[in-house]
């Protein structure tokens, strides 16, 4: 039976119909979720897409965090659910503490838009497992808030359980500490990346297809999930 991913659309969102797309080229099926309706209908999985939901006033992903949908995925991360944050979900999950630290303004302050390596540092997660610890990626990154900060104490906690899911390498395009690009919540099936794995699933618009083992990971993960 094919898997069912839910793609959650805020208003702002921009990267929800890419994000589909991966999913169903991955293989599974993309089932559209809304941020105003708390269901998840059955969904066995989550995608939180890249954009500027509601404007990225406050700050990015501040008022997301509080819409109905995500109640209900905070409460279903817990469990088990498998959520993948990208970009602005990725902001979005540090906003609902799904996971540590904040994303903020890039460095130099400048909005990035180009074609990054990055090195998988996990392959132990539900969005990773498709990969080798050590590989690396090629992905697009397009962010002006996309600087992974923490607190010294979170860095090393995050580094010492192997929760650091991929860092940038070739340069740091946003000056992301410790040159982070992916974590991971201890459980492994919560992931947040600034970079657009989404982007990077099929040779016509992508650099590579570097991207789509994050989302085969997820349904890899899946059957090896009891039900």
């Amino acid at each position: 039976m094919t898997a069912r991913v839910g793609v959650v659309t805020f208003p702002g969102s921009l990267d929800d119909g890419d994000a589909a797309r991966a999913v169903r080229i991955a293989g599974a099926e993309p089932v559209r979720l809304w941020h105003g309706d708390p269901e998840l209908y059955g969904v066995e999985a989550v995608v939180l897409p890249g954009g500027f939901s509601y404007g990225d006033y406050l700050r990015c992903g501040a008022i997301a965090r509080f819409a109905p949908v995500m109640e209900t995925i905070v409460d279903a991360a817990g469990g088990g659910l498998p959520v993948l944050g990208i970009c602005n979900g990725f902001q979005i999950l540090c906003e609902a503490h799904l996971l540590p630290g904040a994303l903020t303004r890039n460095q130099h302050l400048h909005f990035r838009n180009r074609d990054q390596m990055l090195r998988i540092e996990s392959a132990g997660t539900a969005w990773t497992n498709a990969f080798q610890a050590g590989q690396q990626v090629l992905i697009p990154v397009k962010n002006g808030e996309g600087c992974y900060v923490a607190d010294r104490a979170t860095l090393d906690e995050l580094e010492g359980e192997g929760r650091v899911v991929a860092r940038y390498v070739g340069g740091n395009p946003n000056g992301s500490m410790r040159d982070i690009a992916a974590i991971t919540n201890p459980a492994g099936n919560v992931v947040g990346i600034m970079p657009h794995p989404e982007h990077a699933v099929e040779a016509l618009t992508g650099p590579s297809l570097d991207g789509l083992g994050f989302f085969t990971s997820v349904l890899k993960h899946l059957v090896g999930t009891p039900a």
